[in-house]
């Protein structure tokens, strides 16, 4: 069984580590909604949506791809520290909004899918909302 998040999260960890200035990452929805997360948090510098290959086959859809522009701050280094899975396909991660996880004391952020849509640690407290712990960031 695959996990598109892990992935996702691994093409970053590792273009991270390699100094990359963007990586591509294949689209899905819910992964356009943790990069916008990530664009808002200022982790990454700024996120677009690619068609990939030929766009002009005989009505089909182009593929689609999300750049992410990564940020690094000073001396090169990256912004983000630590970019870790939280739930994952053999083991689900859920929790109630008075149990939502503090990342680094609150320097870091969680993300969450929640019944009201994909959203920080911070948004779901005040929304008062709890839902699957996707990932942690700082």
């Amino acid at each position: 069984m695959t996990d598109p998040i892990a992935d996702m999260l691994t093409r970053i960890r590792n273009a991270l580590m390699a100094r990359k200035p963007e990586v591509l990452i294949p689209y899905s929805t819910l992964k356009f909604s943790i990069a916008k997360i990530l664009e808002v948090e200022r982790f990454v510098q700024a996120i677009d949506r690619l068609p990939v290959g030929n766009a002009r086959r005989r009505g089909k859809t182009p593929h689609l791809h999300i750049r992410v522009r990564l940020r690094y701050g000073e001396q090169g280094r990256p912004v983000i520290r630590v970019l870790e899975r939280v739930s994952k396909p053999g083991r689900r991660v859920y929790c109630k909004y008075l149990e939502i996880p503090r990342v680094q004391n609150d320097y870091g952020i969680a993300i969450l899918s929640t019944p009201k849509g994909v959203m920080t640690s911070r948004e779901a407290k005040k929304q008062k909302v709890g839902g699957e712990v996707l990932c942690k960031v700082w």
